[in-house]
């Protein structure tokens, strides 16, 4: 509790309010890495699927399902599970 002193009640309920919201804000996120990992190539495309593995697991995708995507390298199928997640 000795940290939240260093911040104002605004600051405590935009910090609350961002973990509230952290498998949106994931989700969202994902999303937006899915449009780009249909045009990288090479090592681009391995550090998005890097950003999207963290981003799925913040959006509640199981371990096991994330592998599995990866494995795969297939946009298509990470565009299907989000739509299903909506």
């Amino acid at each position: 509790m000795a940290a939240e002193k260093n911040f104002s009640r605004y600051q405590q309920n935009v910090i609350r309010r961002y973990y509230e919201n952290a498998d949106s804000i994931g989700l969202q996120r994902a999303q937006e890495l899915v449009t780009e990992l249909y045009l990288a190539e090479g090592k681009k495309r391995e550090r998005i699927w890097d950003s999207l593995v963290k981003n799925l697991a913040k959006a509640g995708v199981p371990n096991d399902h994330i592998e599995r995507l990866r494995e795969s390298d297939d946009p298509a199928l990470v565009a299907q599970l989000l739509t299903k997640k909506l």
